[in-house]
This record gives structure tokens, sequence and C-alpha cells, in this order.
């Protein structure tokens, strides 16, 4: 814990409504949404400015204090949580929005911009910000780019990588880097913005983003199809993209669609009971849009690839079939759900699910489990529900005891064992499933470049 001379040193820094070392405050901001540790930060500090920022990361590399980066805490790997006495640096008062360019379709965003208010702006001036997530309303961007956050749209529009076109980023000394600054085309020596993308903040905090924006999408519909087994969803999955400009395309299975319905206030999408689902978003301007796309929709059902689906016929009754996929997450919840996020190449997802699933049936047959993602872009969340009447520690135990398998059939589809959730803590041990050793000693030398004194985020995605 902090003495009270570093306390008054970080008061200094921050002012009196920077600090917090309240009980409820370091539980509030010292976790993510993962509940495996405790969390047990000495105290959070809330910047109200870049300037505060690298005062605050200067005094920690003097004093030794490790600094662990807080945005909207959405995280599912470990990557935000402070259970080791750390420091919280809360990024929420970084949250303007300034400097929009019509031109560039480029704005300057703080850290701390929800990522709802970043496309709720965009929206107003005509235009998207299309990446997006069930946690839109909570996450925040310097987070999202902290974790290169992908969600539901990678299939048409990609992971928040590709619209980061600058950076503003602390270092472990308190320097502040401006990367890349806006530019489109710039090739004079190494990107550095993008080694931040995806770096967890162990490499720095990062402060200010300059986000590209797009033409605002058209009138898009919604289907839900009935599939009866993951290669009849790929088979729909070519069809559709062959045939309609594809938004989005998601799976989930029965069980998580059963999870669902009974918990809330939501129809199933038709009576057909089927063993996975398959969303589809696609762009329907006009009326030879909506008959590809029924046409597609006949052409799957004579060939079996599908038994049932429904299309929206209005707003309302896309965002009520989107509930069915977007709820999962929220309503497994309760069960505290051991999550694996992985991916391989789009072709290679039906026989990775096959070999996991039958990993997954033989060591865990009294578990539940929970399958649904992003199959679109290779990414498919396992989802193993902790039983009521058992231990975490035990539940932890049993599943760590089965991740290594699952990962072995991960790595021998050339797939990785984190697409879009990170490392975190609850990753890092199994890193080598998809980075080599030479790939892992690099990183951890580019850590001690930008962070020599070990302050930033340690712990986090590498022991080093």
């Amino acid at each position: 814990m902090l003495n009270d001379v570093q306390i008054r040193d970080l008061t200094a820094i921050v002012g009196e409504n920077g600090i917090r070392v309240d009980d409820d405050a370091r539980t509030q901001y010292g976790r993510d949404w993962t509940r495996v540790h405790e969390p047990a930060p000495s105290a959070v500090v809330l910047p109200g400015s870049v300037e505060q920022v690298q005062a605050v990361v200067r005094w920690a590399a003097q004093e030794g204090v490790a600094l662990v980066p807080s945005g909207g805490r959405s995280g599912l790997s470990a990557g935000a949580v402070a259970a080791n006495g750390e420091v919280v640096v809360a990024l929420d008062r970084l949250n303007w929005i300034t400097d929009f360019d019509a031109t560039d379709r480029t704005v300057r965003c703080g850290a701390g911009v929800v990522t709802e208010q970043l496309q709720a702006f965009a929206q107003g001036q005509g235009l998207a910000y299309p990446v997006d997530f069930a946690s839109s309303g909570s996450s925040q961007v310097g987070g999202n780019i902290a974790t290169n956050a992908g969600g539901i749209k990678v299939i048409r529009y990609g992971m928040t990588r590709e619209w980061v076109a600058g950076l503003k980023v602390v270092t472990g000394t308190g320097e502040l880097l401006d990367l890349n600054r806006g530019l489109v085309k710039n090739n004079a020596g190494y990107d550095l913005r993008h080694l931040m993308i995806g770096s967890e903040g162990t490499l720095g905090i990062i402060v200010e983003a300059t986000m590209r924006l797009d033409a605002a999408p058209p009138p898009c519909a919604v289907m839900v199809l009935g599939t009866p087994d993951m290669a009849a969803i790929m088979r729909v999955l070519d069809a559709f993209r062959d045939r309609v400009c594809l938004e989005a395309f998601e799976f989930f299975s029965e069980e998580a669609l059963a999870k669902v319905v009974a918990h809330h206030d939501l129809a199933r999408p038709f009576t057909t009971a089927t063993p996975f689902y398959a969303l589809l978003e696609f762009a329907c301007p006009d009326d030879d849009a909506e008959a590809a796309a029924m046409g597609c929709f006949e052409h799957c059902v004579e060939n079996g690839w599908v038994h049932d689906g429904v299309m929206s016929q209005s707003l309302a009754q896309a965002q009520s079939l989107w509930r069915l996929r977007e709820d999962v997450s929220e309503t497994i919840s309760r069960w505290t759900p051991y999550k694996n996020d992985i991916s391989t190449v789009v072709s290679r997802v039906p026989a990775l699910l096959d070999e996991v699933e039958q990993v997954v049936n033989a060591n865990y047959p009294d578990f539940e489990i929970i399958w649904f993602g992003h199959i679109g872009d290779g990414n498919v969340h396992l989802n193993i529900l902790k039983p009521d009447d058992m231990s975490m520690d035990e539940f932890q135990a049993r599943c760590g005891d089965v991740t290594p398998g699952v990962f072995e059939v991960v790595a021998r589809h050339g797939g990785s064992i984190s697409a879009e959730h990170g490392v975190g803590l609850l990753k890092k041990p199994y890193l080598s499933y998809s980075r080599s050793e030479a790939e892992i000693a690099l990183m951890a030398q580019i850590k001690r470049v930008f962070d020599p004194a070990g302050i930033m985020n340690p712990g986090k995605m590498l022991d080093a």
C-alpha cells in the first residue's frame, strides 16, 4: 500500500478530486468483467490532462510503483485487473472529442471517450464509426485500442486497428509520443502506432487517438437462420457473401438461444429449433437487395443448409433479432463462465470447432457448454458454465486442466488463443500456443525499451 507521503505526492499531481483510496473505488476500478482475481489496488488516480498522466508515470517510475491503465473495464482477460497493490490510472476524465475534419473524415478523441459517444458524434456528422460490440455503452476508446477490440462487424470493417489514424501515448518513462498524426501515407520508419495497438497498456498509456470515420451505412436488414451443423453455417456464409453486402455474420448455439429467451423478454425467431443459428446483417437499400437475399435464403433451404429463417421487416424487429446474439454474454454471466476466445482462418472453423468440442465433451461431461461468436471472421467463443454447487477455485482448476488440450487443437489449426479479448493475466500462461519462443523474447525486449522500470501493467501478457 502507498504511504502518506506517496498519497500526498499523487494528490499534488491530480488534485483532491483526482484520487480515490476508499474501498468502493478500489474495488470498482481494480477489476474488469473477469471475476477470477480479487481487486486490490493501493489507490485510483483519475488524471484530467495528458500532462497529469505524464507526471503520474514519472512519479511511479521514480518510486517503483506499478501502474494499471483503466478504461471501461469491459475486458475479458483480466488485462485491467489491479490485484497486487498497483495504482490504477483511470482515464475517464480524458473524454474530449475535438478537431473533426470533414475532408479527412477524422476526429481527435481523449482515451476516456466511450465508444457509444464516438458513434453518436460520427452520426451527428452524417458519418459512422463502424467498430461495434455489446460493450459500446461502457468501453472506452483508449481501452479499445489497447486491446485492438473487434466486435460484431469485423467481417465488413475490420478490427479497431483499421480506424486508428494517430496515437498519443505516454511511455513508461513519462515521455509523450505523437504517432502518425493522422497521415494516410507515412513510410518514414517504423510505425510505432501499430506496436501500441493491442499492447494492453504494457508499453505505455494511450491518452489520445485520431480516429477515422466512414460513410454512413446504407439501410440494413437482419436475418436469423436455423442450421443443422457448423459446416452448413459455413456454406451459408459462402452463399450470402457472393450475393449480398454483408455487414455482420454471427452464430450462436441452441443452448445459447435457450438461455437468452428464458432470461429476457424475447421470443424465439421461429418455432423450429436447430443446433446452430446464423445471424446476418446485410445492406438492403432497395428491393433488388432484398430479392437477392431472399433468393439466397431459398437456395440454402433447397440444399439443406437452412431449416428455417426470418428476416426483419422493421428497425425494431432487427434490434430484437440482434439481441438474441448480443445478449448471450450478459445472460450467461450469472454462471461465471470460463471463456475461450479462439480463432483460425474462416475455412478451418468447422474442423476447429468439431475437434475442440470432442476435447470439451470428453472432459466436461457434467458442464454446460455455450458456443457463439463472429463466425464470419473465424472467431468462436467457447463458454463453460460454472455449476452453482461448485466453488470457483475447483471450477477454474478443472477448466485449467483441459485448456492446454483446447489450445493444442487451436495450434494445430494455425489459430490464436485470443482472437479479440487480449492476453492479460488469464491467457498469459498459454501464449506459447500462438507465439514462438523467438517472438515472445522479442516482445519482452520491446517492453524493456518502452518501460525500463517495469511499471506499466506488469504481469500482463508477459512475465518480463
